[in-house]
């Protein structure tokens, strides 16, 4: 809550107003939107026995910069187009960035569609 909010609502309270209400409404919709945006992070499974090399970059041209263990779960974040890649969920030109400057195929895991399940990434 923004410092004029604030006074505008300790101003309202020694007047008598309904501002106290006013503030539990705006706290509680403040609260709901930050839990919806943690919320709208997703973990996606890597293929069973896989271990995923991950990418500085989207495609095979791109230096590994680490690998992901078996049974790795990973969140998506967005998606770009790259490297055209077979792998056990089938060929993708689709790649999931995991985090900051890391990519890895879409092929290697199980989104549950051969299409787009995030926004595109912006560079």
């Amino acid at each position: 809550m923004s410092a004029d909010r604030v006074e505008e609502v300790e101003r309202a309270e020694e007047v008598g107003g309904v501002a106290e209400g006013e503030a539990v409404a705006t706290m509680t919709a403040a609260t709901t939107t930050t839990a919806a945006t943690a919320s709208a992070v997703r973990y996606y499974s890597v293929a069973p026995g896989v271990r995923l090399n991950v990418r500085r970059g989207p495609g095979t041209n791109y230096a590994v910069i680490r690998l992901l263990p078996e049974g790795a779960r990973i969140p998506i974040y967005c998606q770009t187009p790259g490297t055209n890649v077979a792998g056990p969920y089938g060929t993708s030109n689709i790649w999931d960035n995991i985090d900051d400057g890391e990519f890895v195929s879409d092929a290697y895991v199980s989104t549950g569609s051969d299409g787009y399940v995030r926004p595109r990434c912006s560079f």
